[in-house]
């Protein structure tokens, strides 16, 4: 139910806001699985509902050399791509300052996902990505 939904968000909330002070407002569904019901509860949470264009694969667990290539010769990324990576997977932290570097080296700024993202006059499209209306 939206009831449901918007308290198990902002359950969540509230106890990273206790434990950090952060108020929290993008929300990336867990696993990319989301529908218009989950969207519509984010977003009446005040939340940002956003996907990624680039997933690295570190999850599967491949190895660094993996996780380079297939970020950096993914045919997702260009401007304004959002790159999955997750802080748990086993290789992520050797890969990621060489992946940095090249993004750099191919004239790519990193910015936080906040500057990224349309927050008005938008949807989004069957992929997740947002689409300026």
């Amino acid at each position: 139910s939206d009831s449901d939904c918007q308290e198990e968000l902002m359950k969540v909330h509230n106890k990273v806001k206790e434990l950090t002070g952060v108020e929290m407002n993008l929300f990336r569904p867990p696993y990319g699985d989301y529908d218009n019901h989950v969207i519509t509860n984010a977003k009446a949470c005040g939340y940002y509902a956003i996907q990624w264009s680039v997933d690295s694969l570190d999850w599967k667990d491949y190895g660094v050399d993996s996780i380079i290539k297939t970020v950096t010769e993914h045919k997702e990324l260009k401007n304004g791509a959002i790159i999955l990576m997750h802080n748990g997977a086993k290789y992520t932290h050797e890969a990621l300052p060489t992946v940095i570097e090249k993004l750099q080296a191919a004239g790519y700024e990193l910015v936080p996902i906040s500057e990224l993202i349309y927050k008005d006059n938008y949807h989004l499209d069957v992929t997740g990505r947002q689409i300026q209306d």
